[in-house]
């Protein structure tokens, strides 16, 4: 007896599509009035496509809270206050509720935390001591003992994953870089150092690290024998589960100043409701269900990476994910929120480009954060 047909659309990653589908079974059983398609979109398109776009034509849509600012300009998705009021931002781990606020309204229900952790491949790793870096220059030491045994560091810099690592760096660093009260865009010596370290990481890594984004790296790394260590990259719960050909082992993000997991760039996704929606009732009541503790721990049972604080520290879950949420917790807790204003995406876009330049050597330092801080106030952000 479906009354209601409800449009969505996510990004393309078992973690992505694998729980929204099986939550629909366990929803139908609550609402037998609703029925909810979910389609797909390249990592690319999640990380950039306008939700304005997105928003005429579904009424679920998943985002990241970058998109925050434009959402609130466009006025795109309709407020979810009155859905947060039953999930406390303590239900969730870090920032992940707290992200979708803007301008005093939340537009969207955190459905996956994520944010830049360290990964390797456990049986590498032994060949070369099987110490698991906590910092920079550990991984740095590490990368020049693996380099003996023809192993190679790994790391994710295509474009805005350059940045990503970047502004972790920056952020480990203490000076926020873009928040609202900062006098400039960043502070000149952070930056330098978060360049240097960067292009010595780039020295001992695989070739094709400037060519990779998240999922490339991770895919790659359980499947080669010869990467053993990223220090930063949006973790992936779903790779260490025991049915990948070699099972990837995940630790705090590890930076450059104690406390070395502090500063990583949070990511993750939350579930947006488009303001068109003609049944908005319906559409906030399976926003409700998926960011409940139910559905949340069934996520896991799907290669999902839930939101909620109670899943990540679930028993079971942890051992079913070789320990992903235990030894990533205090990062995720500590991580750095990306500014929200409306334009920051087209700095994003943009200033990945420029990063993954310099560190091509197409670019000096000097002239890359003369246009990063160009960049950064042309598109509405803090000066």
């Amino acid at each position: 007896m479906t009354e209601i047909v409800l449009r969505g659309i996510t990004w393309q990653h078992r973690r992505a599509v694998d729980p929204l589908e099986a939550s629909l079974a366990a929803f139908r059983r609550q609402r037998p009035d609703i029925e909810i398609s979910w389609e797909a979109r390249p990592l690319s398109g999640f990380e950039f496509q306008p939700v304005e776009e997105l928003a005429a034509a579904y009424d679920l849509i998943v985002l990241d809270h970058p998109h925050a600012g434009e959402i609130a300009r466009t006025a795109s998705l309709a407020p979810l206050d009155e859905v947060a009021a039953a999930h406390p931002d303590d239900a969730f781990v870090g920032a992940s509720l707290d992200s979708y606020r803007y301008e005093g309204r939340l537009w969207a229900v955190p459905l996956d935390a994520a944010c830049q952790t360290a990964v390797h491949r456990p049986d590498q790793l032994a060949r070369c001591g099987g110490e698991v870096p906590r910092s920079w220059a550990e991984t740095l030491f590490l990368g020049e003992q693996a380099a003996r045994q023809g192993l190679r560091l790994a790391i994710a810099l295509a474009g805005v994953h350059s940045l990503m690592t970047f502004f972790s760096l920056c952020a480990n660093l203490r000076p926020p870089v873009g928040g609202p009260t900062d006098a400039g865009f960043l502070d000149r010596d952070t930056a330098g150092m978060a360049l240097e370290a960067l292009r010595r990481l780039v020295a001992l890594s695989a070739p094709e690290v400037l060519d990779w984004n998240s999922i490339a790296l991770q895919d790659a790394m359980t499947r080669r024998d010869d990467l053993v260590f990223c220090p930063a990259v949006y973790g992936f719960a779903t790779y260490a589960e025991p049915d990948n050909a070699h099972r990837l082992a995940y630790t705090g993000f590890t930076g450059l100043r104690e406390p070395f997991f502090a500063g990583s760039t949070l990511g993750g996704a939350g579930l947006g409701i488009s303001a068109s929606c003609r049944h908005l009732e319906a559409a906030k009541s399976y926003a409700d269900f998926l960011a409940g503790p139910r559905a949340q721990l069934a996520f896991t049972l799907h290669h999902g990476q839930p939101a909620r604080r109670d899943a990540w520290e679930d028993a079971g879950v942890n051992e079913r994910f070789h320990g992903f949420y235990r030894d990533t917790r205090a990062t995720i807790e500590s991580a750095w929120v990306r500014p929200r204003h409306a334009g920051y995406l087209h700095f994003q876009r943009a200033a990945g480009e420029l990063v993954e330049r310099h560190l091509r050597g197409d670019a000096p330092e000097d002239e890359l954060l003369a246009k990063l801080s160009r960049l950064y106030e042309q598109t509405g952000g803090t000066r």
